[in-house]
């Protein structure tokens, strides 16, 4: 179920909401310029991570890993990027947006379980 093309289409909008809500927050964190900077500096500075640490022949992704990293590690990326998504939401403001993300999140994972499982193995 992980590796679904539906479920692998509502994580790509889960992490698109977490960039969102990083966003957020480094908009609402800085002042003048360095809002600018951080308005994009978070979210892109997640994505990169997202991207480059992964664990190899993870079937929900291309199976490449720039980085290779233990499937724990994996998993713990991506918890704190997309509850980053949610804390940026919540801290700027948007209680409700916060809610449903992390909802969503929480459900995700929940549908995902086989691939939790694979990962927790690597």
């Amino acid at each position: 179920m992980g590796s679904h093309p539906l479920n692998l289409a509502f994580r790509f909008i889960l992490e698109l909401c977490a960039l969102v809500g990083l966003g957020f927050w480094g908009w609402k964190l800085g002042s003048g310029m360095i809002q600018y900077l951080f308005a994009l500096g978070f979210p892109l500075s997640a994505a990169v991570l997202w991207g480059v640490f992964a664990v190899p022949e993870d079937p929900s992704r291309s199976g490449k890993a720039p980085i290779p990293v233990p499937g724990i590690m994996r998993l713990l990326l991506e918890f704190l990027i997309l509850f980053a998504g949610v804390f940026g939401f919540w801290t700027a403001g948007y209680a409700i947006l916060a809610f449903v993300l992390s909802f969503g999140i929480l459900f995700h994972y929940m549908i995902s379980f086989d691939r939790i499982k694979w990962l927790l193995k690597r």
